[in-house]
């Protein structure tokens, strides 16, 4: 098969989440277990950093992953879902794993594949895997896809475990309540390895107490052992210095990652970083200071609170549950702009109405709905907004309604896109 055909493959014979959702979900790690021992176990052939969480994960890994780089580490990086090209799962020092391995890799395992029938998650896990000892990389920053105790890359034995933080998202498969959605993250935290925790939230906080006792593992809470001071934003990039009690142990850091909330993840790299540097790594004050302020580059990650175009000014986020759009609009408030437009598109199968009840009524909406069977019809979703007062036409498709929010702009207005990482993924 040509790489086309290959992606076509994996895409159409395996159960996708991204597109049909908790269908595609497995119950265990058999499969992925499987492939892994087929393969000679390659998740064990070098060291491994584990991030989950409900929120920041994905910016949580690519800081990391451009800090290690930075330190000279040669870094896997395994992210999902990927926006535009699906190479972007699969990254080494930056660069995205070769057409010729995935298909080279999806040939002789398809036996095997069409043995065990696999989802699309745990075959690019494999896939990974085998990428990072074929690259024979010094260590991989793996994020978790979803939850964590049952998620496929959960057969990793790291040498830090990090969960940025815990809020409602994918509930009908993780729990109704932070409680237990809590208790599927925690499973990650691995006997005797020392884990990071973004934030403490003290309603939850005991569920990562009690899991690193049960696993005599060392626990950090990130965001009581360290905090920023003198925050700004400089142009497109965000300024912060990160302190431990009254000792400035990073001053002036530059990040190109520059929505707010990521000052809650850098929190959680630098102490990642402080715990890392405890357990054998050498990573320099420099390789943190370069990583954070080049992470785009370095990693080639996309949609945080990035911006598109200027006059009109069009930023698009992949911020999609309650806590996300949350950091969105925090971030929108502390934009300058004349009118706000908000082209915005959901899934069906996420809570769109704690959503849309937080979204601003002076805002002109533009609902649209991305290419996916899981996409909420875009009439659907005007429907549903106008119970919140929020207005505006429906289109087809993310790009003619991006298209009209930008005839109706004035130059000194705000255009935001997102409501969906595939709302996201498509305007890229």
């Amino acid at each position: 098969m040509t790489y086309l055909e290959t992606l076509d493959y994996l895409y159409s014979r395996l159960p996708m989440f991204t597109r049909i959702g908790a269908a595609a979900m497995k119950k265990d790690l058999h499969n992925t277990i499987v492939m892994c021992e087929n393969l000679g176990n390659p998740q064990d052939k070098f060291k491994t950093i584990h991030v989950g969480g409900t929120n920041g994960k994905g910016s949580t890994s690519h800081m990391l992953a451009a800090i290690l780089q930075k330190a000279g580490y040669k870094t896997g990086l395994y992210t999902s879902p990927h926006l535009k090209d699906f190479r972007e799962r699969i990254r080494v020092n930056g660069g995205m794993i070769t057409e010729r391995f995935v298909t080279d890799f999806t040939a002789q395992q398809k036996d095997l594949i069409e043995s065990i029938s696999p989802s699309f998650f745990e075959v690019t896990v494999a896939m990974a895997f085998a990428y990072f000892e074929a690259e024979k990389v010094d260590v991989a920053i793996v994020e978790v896809g979803l939850g964590g105790r049952k998620d496929s890359t959960n057969i990793i034995h790291p040498e830090l475990s990090v969960i940025t933080n815990i809020s409602f998202d994918h509930t009908n498969l993780l729990g109704n309540t932070l409680f237990e959605i809590a208790g599927q993250k925690a499973g990650i935290i691995k006997p005797g390895v020392p884990a990071v925790i973004g934030e403490r939230q003290e309603e939850i906080a005991q569920v990562f107490i009690d899991e690193a006792k049960e696993t005599a593992s060392e626990l950090i809470f990130a965001n009581t052992e360290l905090h920023v001071q003198d925050t700004l934003r400089e142009g497109r990039l965000l300024k912060t210095s990160v302190y431990k009690k009254d000792t400035c142990l990073f001053k002036d850091l530059v990040l190109d990652l520059s929505g707010f909330y990521q000052l809650k993840n850098v929190l959680t790299v630098i102490q990642s970083v402080l715990t890392l540097n405890q357990h054998g790594f050498d990573i320099s004050d420099e390789a943190v200071y370069s990583g954070l302020a080049n992470t785009v580059q370095i990693t080639g990650l996309q949609g945080r609170w990035q911006t598109l175009q200027e006059n009109p000014l069009v930023i698009c986020d992949t911020g999609h549950n309650m806590a996300g759009i949350q950091e969105v609009l925090e971030n929108i408030n502390a934009t300058k702009y004349h009118n706000l437009h908000i082209v915005i598109g959901m899934l069906g199968d996420k809570d769109v109405t704690s959503v849309l009840e937080m979204l601003p009524a002076n805002a002109k909406y533009y609902f649209c709905q991305p290419d996916l069977e899981r996409a909420m019809p875009a009439h659907q979703l005007a429907e549903q907004a106008a119970k919140f007062m929020l207005q505006g036409p429906v289109f087809e498709t993310v790009t003619l309604a991006l298209n009209a929010a930008k005839a109706n702009a004035e130059t000194d207005d705000l255009i935001f896109v997102g409501g969906s990482t595939f709302v996201v993924a498509e305007v890229l």
